[in-house]
């Protein structure tokens, strides 16, 4: 993990090292340039590979021993799919608090953009395709999400980039939010719905994301709005 993130930081330092990826005219913050799927991941492994044949075993082992406490968790938390998913460890509503909501909505698009176009360039299939018997989550008996989407993780991506905007906007609270963004990544896993290397790969991106995003002084007043309105809580 931590050889992935140096290599995106550097990315992040060195845009010349980039060229822009297709979906570049969507994006208004990013900086496309130094969203480049190939320059800040790498290949995840390839279908009938050993290294997925180890992962497809890593999620066999974990779903052999999940509750049905934490499969429902994971089930509730591939429905929610927006910034609320903070909610619960910060004792309020973020949709209660219309700067910040304003502002970690707006990190969840740009994130989502980043996501999209390392997704279609990978074209990783998803495991409950690689493996029929892993049971999937969201739709049965027939997967409707795309089996060729699955690296990186577009909601543990979600999570890492707000989590991280988050945790930097509230550092009093940002050890229950990191671990709120782990544990929701986790849940993909327990959903069947990524292997844990696209949960990885998410880490990294959303990383680049929230540093990018809260950097950003076209932001700033933004990004003030919504701290001032957090910092009380």
């Amino acid at each position: 993990m931590k050889r992935l993130l140096s290599s995106a930081l550097l990315c992040l330092s060195f845009p010349m090292l980039a060229q822009p990826v297709a979906a570049a005219e969507h994006l208004q913050y990013l900086n496309a340039a130094k969203f480049v799927p190939a320059q800040i991941l790498p290949a995840p492994a390839a279908h009938g590979s050993a290294q997925e044949v180890f992962e497809i075993a890593e999620l066999h082992r974990l779903l052999a021993k999940a509750s049905p406490r934490r499969l429902a968790q994971a089930k509730a938390d591939s429905d929610n799919e927006n910034p609320s998913l903070f909610n619960n460890v910060l004792g309020f509503d973020l949709r209660s608090k219309p700067a910040s909501w304003a502002l970690l909505t707006l990190v969840q698009s740009e994130a989502e953009i980043a996501t999209s176009d390392s997704k279609l360039f990978f074209h990783r299939m998803r495991p409950y395709s690689a493996d029929p018997s892993i049971p999937f989550c969201e739709y049965k008996p027939n997967p409707a999400k795309p089996e060729f989407r699955s690296y990186p993780s577009g909601h543990s991506t979600l999570g890492y980039s707000v989590g991280w905007v988050l945790a930097h906007l509230m550092p009093q609270k940002a050890d229950v939010i990191l671990a709120r963004a782990k544990d929701y990544g986790l849940s993909r896993e327990y959903c069947g719905a990524h292997f844990p290397s696209d949960i990885e790969a998410s880490h990294v991106v959303g990383t680049m994301v929230g540093i990018e995003l809260l950097a950003d002084a076209r932001l700033a007043d933004k990004i003030a709005a919504a701290r001032a309105e957090l910092s009380n809580l």
